[in-house]
């Protein structure tokens, strides 16, 4: 696994978000390894969707041992390739919007949600239904008559081109705090290493509503202080490590566009940033 210390980092008003801000992602699916995902309505709105609640962190190479010692449970252990697609221009990440087709499980959009929620915390919605997807990149890309068909139909009509691609093998964990209620969801952690060298974690919960939020959050916090992970770590996603090391000129538009947003918004606050999710992966996972 890699060291916090490669590659360098810009500096935390950048791409980069920062770990103690959990990303808050409004789903109207929710992939639980193997069960059942909620579908979204080909509208894209989301039907009882769930909130994510997540903040990526640094693995070391005791951080499965320290998940076995605090009764984490090894769920499985799974290799997949995702590839992301997008304009010759950025036009989607720009936009704040990320798309991706990951093997095995088909297409997903990830694009702005509601603003606002809890201050600097950035909402995002993630968009599975291949109809919604196609909408929602006609208009961001402000085309009209693509014809008929799914996400891989209008790629070419909408000059949307690969511009990452890379395999990662995933352990998946989930475990109950101790003192918890047991009927409390349990927590999920990802363990993931990208096939150019990356390693990076996700602490993530689930909750219905909004004022779960913060319960939620303090027992990321909780757990990401037992895995000692640093309270001011950063950690960015596998894609936005991928641009930086092999599209370094696409990777410096983005930290220009955002530097530009930042300004506008009056605010250096990375998690105003674009980091797909980041944490935005903005954040995929």
């Amino acid at each position: 696994m890699e060291s916090a210390g490669s590659p360098a980092w810009p500096p935390a008003s950048s791409l980069l978000k920062m770990a103690k801000s959990p990303c808050l992602k409004k789903q109207g699916v929710f992939h639980s390894r193997g069960e059942s995902r909620e579908a979204l309505s080909q509208s894209g709105s989301m039907a009882q969707g769930l909130i994510e609640v997540e903040r990526k962190f640094l693995p070391g190479p005791g951080t499965e041992e320290r998940l076995q010692e605090l009764g984490g449970t090894l769920e499985h252990r799974v290799t997949f390739r995702d590839t992301y697609y997008d304009t010759s221009e950025l036009s989607l990440m720009r936009a704040n919007h990320w798309l991706r087709q990951r093997e095995y499980s088909g297409w997903e959009l990830k694009c702005p949600g509601a603003a606002g929620v809890l201050g600097p915390h950035t909402e995002y919605k993630e968009v599975t239904a291949e109809p919604a997807i196609v909408a929602q990149l006609c208009k961001v890309l402000a085309a009209e008559d693509v014809g008929a068909g799914g996400v891989a139909a209008v790629l070419g009509p909408l000059g949307l081109q690969e511009v990452a691609s890379f395999v990662t093998k995933r352990s998946a964990w989930k475990l109950v705090l101790l003192g918890a209620d047991e009927e409390e969801p349990q927590l999920r952690v990802d363990l993931d290493t990208a096939d150019f060298g990356y390693a990076v974690g996700e602490v993530e919960a689930l909750v219905h509503e909004e004022a779960e939020v913060p319960a939620a959050l303090e027992k990321i916090h909780r757990l990401s202080s037992m895995l000692g992970v640093p309270a001011q770590e950063t950690a960015p996603s596998k894609l936005i490590v991928y641009l930086q090391r092999f599209r370094p000129q696409d990777y410096q538009r983005l930290l220009e566009v955002n530097s530009s947003r930042e300004r506008l918004q009056g605010t250096g606050h990375p998690d105003n940033s674009l980091d797909e999710q980041g944490g935005l992966e903005a954040s995929f996972n």
